[in-house]
């Protein structure tokens, strides 16, 4: 295999898992559990495991658009649904603005849609590996629409003792 089709495969990863850690770092802690929730939220374990296989199809579709296509707008908005992404996390678990979240979510959708619309004509297997993510993210912004509506604010912005928090390595 080519090294520039490693280091693009690579650097694909290494985006997804940059947009992927604001997860990490705006994790959802007491707030979030102490939240009203629809009875149709899904387990919180389920979170991990569902973000995880998308951001692995994101990734395999920005590589596979930029072997085919090379750098140029079909890959800025896959940049972009990324950079919406990993604000989303920030904008409901960090400043708690759980309705800006439903309007960020939206704005999500809308660039995932965009990518899928931009990535067909170049590679239709990309564009199948973007449609998972946009059902999930259409689904999260009704769930984040819900939560805002259940949980009318205002909600207090994220500590900074809150950010410290890592769980204890044994």
């Amino acid at each position: 295999m080519d090294l520039n089709l490693i280091l693009g495969a690579l650097a694909c990863l290494a985006v997804c898992f940059a947009a992927a850690s604001t997860g990490a770092l705006f994790s959802p802690g007491d707030w979030y559990a102490g939240l009203r929730k629809p009875s149709w939220n899904p387990p919180n374990w389920l979170f991990p495991i569902a973000w995880s296989l998308l951001y692995l199809m994101i990734a395999v579709a920005g590589f596979l658009v930029w072997r085919a296509d090379g750098i140029g707008l079909p890959m800025a908005v896959w940049l972009l649904q990324l950079v919406l992404n990993a604000g989303w996390s920030a904008v409901f678990f960090g400043i708690r603005r759980l309705g800006w979240a439903t309007v960020e979510a939206a704005a999500l959708f809308l660039s995932i849609l965009a990518c899928i619309v931009l990535f067909a004509p170049i590679s239709t297997t990309a564009a199948w590996l973007m449609a998972p993510y946009l059902l999930w993210v259409g689904f999260a912004t009704f769930l984040s629409f819900t939560m805002w509506r259940l949980n009318p604010g205002p909600h207090p912005v994220i500590r900074r003792a809150e950010l410290g928090q890592r769980p204890k390595r044994a």
